[in-house]
């Protein structure tokens, strides 16, 4: 069975792994159906692009902006804190890419 990525609405230009994915095919079902090529492993949770996006071009899930690419992302590629301000997370920037967790502050416990 091929890995699948969930598309929320039509308008949506990423879609949602619902299976870890190691590149090659996912198969794209909900508002639309078909096939993406994913450019590189994507875990399941995170989101692949579905189309070219721009440097600065809104990042749409559920319908709505979720922030702003950071840097062109290619179709297939993965969405992340890699490449992707949070238009909700003001410190989005600042988290680690694989861990989440905030890389601005000081552990108490160093």
């Amino acid at each position: 069975m091929k890995p699948r990525a969930f598309q929320i609405q039509p308008q949506d230009n990423v879609a949602t792994l619902i299976d870890d994915s190691p590149d090659g095919t996912i198969e794209l079902i909900g508002a639309n159906r078909g096939v993406i090529i994913a450019t590189e492993k994507i875990a399941r949770g995170h989101k692949v692009a579905l189309g070219d996006i721009a440097a600065n071009e809104a990042v749409v899930k559920f319908g709505v902006r979720i922030g702003y690419a950071t840097k062109p992302i290619t179709r297939g590629a993965w969405v992340h804190l890699h490449n992707l301000a949070s238009d909700l997370d003001d410190r989005s920037g600042t988290l680690d890419l694989h861990s989440g967790a905030p890389t601005d502050t000081a552990s108490a416990y160093v």
